[in-house]
């Protein structure tokens, strides 16, 4: 993966879709190998039919663990993640819905209890972006959705699946590099990427006692539908050259830092903000 040719110039609508991604993105489809490091795991992920969700699902799935597929409405992406975890012999369980309705967020996780007993590992992925030139231009329904998606969700998502969580479980959060170097056009993404952080360290010394680790990963620019969604199609076109490694990085290169963290090999991590950012520091 250390090579790619640049990405076309190229627009989807919101949220965007893989099929209509050019180049596909990799989600380690034929290279991730599993090890049984989350065998019999019982596993929510949201955002999980597309992109670092999926690539994270299909890890999961071959180390072990069932799925269970949180997802807005891209009904034949998530149907392709679900084929994906069934085919390494995992079940894979589909819930649609809009996380930014707390109802919902307590929705995935009734149904996850239901399907699994118990909940071992909880993914807080699914997010909302959108590139505005200026303060004016952002809608006030914009700003509250980013923030209902992006963080409000993860609160909800987290206190409800607590109660169900065992000593040895773990909360894996996706922030961003943005928490760290704030993108200006990205005003309310980025100010919900910070609150991330600050929400992971928090709960991870407020569930420590409970034995529930708490950790966020921080990507750099990554190749997802998100991108050529809500970015203009000249930014698509050179997104991911900016950073050191001059490339995006691919949903594959995730997905094992996901897996440490939901492992026993991660037992003595948490309130650590994970950095994989092609080179971009993180300090």
């Amino acid at each position: 993966m250390s090579e790619q040719s640049q990405q076309p110039a190229q627009q989807q609508q919101p949220p965007g879709t893989e099929q209509q991604m050019r180049p596909a993105a990799d989600h380690g489809e034929t290279t991730y190998r599993g090890m049984g490091k989350l065998h019999d795991k019982a596993t929510v992920i949201t955002g999980a039919d597309s992109c670092i969700g999926r690539a994270v699902a299909i890890a999961f799935a071959r180390e072990g663990a069932d799925v269970l597929i949180s997802y807005l409405n891209e009904d034949d992406d998530a149907r392709e993640t679900a084929r994906w975890v069934e085919e390494a012999g995992r079940k894979a369980v589909l819930v649609r819905g809009d996380l930014a309705d707390p109802a919902h967020c307590r929705a995935v996780i009734a149904r996850a209890v239901e399907e699994f007993g118990r909940i071992d590992v909880l993914v807080n992925n699914a997010a909302f972006q959108m590139t505005r030139d200026s303060l004016d231009e952002i809608p006030d329904e914009e700003w509250d959705y980013t923030f209902q998606t992006n963080i409000t969700a993860m609160f909800h998502l987290c206190k409800a699946a607590v109660p169900h969580m065992q000593p040895g479980s773990s909360i894996i959060n996706t922030a961003s590099v943005n928490s760290d170097t704030p993108k200006p056009k990205l005003l309310a993404y980025s100010a919900t990427k910070g609150a991330i952080v600050n929400f992971s360290g928090g709960l991870a010394q407020l569930l420590a006692e409970k034995g529930i680790r708490v950790n966020s990963v921080a990507p750099g620019p990554i190749w997802t539908p998100l991108i050529p969604s809500t970015m203009p199609p000249e930014q698509v076109e050179s997104f991911g050259q900016q950073v050191p490694m001059k490339r995006p990085g691919q949903p594959a290169e995730l997905a094992p830092t996901y897996v440490l963290l939901a492992s026993n090999d991660g037992s003595y991590i948490s309130g650590a903000r994970i950095a994989v950012t092609g080179g971009v520091p993180v300090i």
